[in-house]
């Protein structure tokens, strides 16, 4: 007969060891444990390779960079450089405003309804410089026809010159700094006069004024680059490589009736000069 198994030297039955085993379970002792102690210290490292499955090296990809995008600048002076390249290839009238329609690098153009372009005599002596399209101009495509235009019509008139008139002497041009109206007749901004002056400046070559009348802040600005048009009003000047004379604008005459009597000391100034370039 078998003997029993032993717990601390007492020897138990079946019955006994079973139910030990299952106090021991209650307990928490759940595992099986070796008879005697294992010192894991002293057992042989096993080989990482061995329970690691080796993993091939990593790709790694160099981010994607992206194109460098224009600044608003760079993008600004493309355009400036499109529109001297169409305004210098221009070798007329015709053909500067055929370019300047044309030309979509300036956003005024989305909004307003006509391209104004010039009015009068090409011929003329003097050419008028004024700002931009109102309201009125837009609608008829022509510049200074509005409420102010008539005033620089009577205005001009008082010294002998006309729009509409024949003979080159007693003839005038008339044209913008802008060929589309901005927005609720605002001031034109310093990119907007940027991108019109290559056609400006070529209009001037092509028209060849003996005197320029610079009427008003924007033109005198985008001209000679000053504002200020109480102080520099009457004051002749130099603009595109011909004498030039800042005057008010008829829209600030409508405004200060008191004006009008410096404009017409200015006019009589534009006269002056005309006999003097004429003798």
């Amino acid at each position: 007969m078998d003997s029993l198994p032993t717990y601390q030297g007492i020897a138990i039955d079946a019955d006994t060891a079973l139910a030990l085993l299952e106090w021991q379970v209650e307990m928490g002792a759940d595992e099986a444990m070796l008879d005697a102690p294992v010192d894991r210290f002293e057992l042989a490292p096993r080989s990482r390779a061995a329970d690691t499955p080796v993993m091939p090296p990593l790709q790694m990809q160099a981010p994607a960079v992206a194109s460098p995008q224009p600044s608003v600048q760079d993008d600004l002076q493309a355009r400036v450089a499109e529109a001297e390249s169409l305004a210098a290839r221009a070798q007329s009238l015709e053909a500067l405003a055929a370019a300047q329609a044309g030309f979509d690098g300036i956003e005024l153009k989305k909004g307003a309804r006509n391209f104004c372009f010039a009015d009068g005599n090409p011929k003329a002596r003097v050419l008028i410089l004024g700002e931009a399209p109102g309201d009125e101009e837009d609608r008829q495509g022509r510049p200074f026809v509005g409420q102010a235009g008539q005033l620089l019509d009577r205005m001009f008139e008082a010294i002998g010159l006309s729009r509409q008139e024949v003979d080159a002497e007693k003839a005038l041009y008339i044209t913008n700094v802008l060929a589309w109206r901005p927005p609720g007749n605002r001031d034109p901004s310093n990119d907007e006069i940027s991108l019109s002056m290559p056609f400006v400046r070529r209009h001037v070559e092509l028209v060849s004024p003996d005197l320029v009348v610079l009427m008003g802040n924007v033109p005198c600005q985008a001209a000679i680059g000053r504002r200020g048009i109480l102080r520099l009003r009457g004051q002749w000047t130099q603009a595109f490589e011909r004498p030039a004379l800042p005057m008010t604008h008829p829209a600030y005459l409508l405004r200060t009736p008191v004006a009008k009597r410096e404009a017409w000391a200015d006019l009589l100034s534009l006269s002056a000069r005309m006999e003097s370039l004429s003798v």
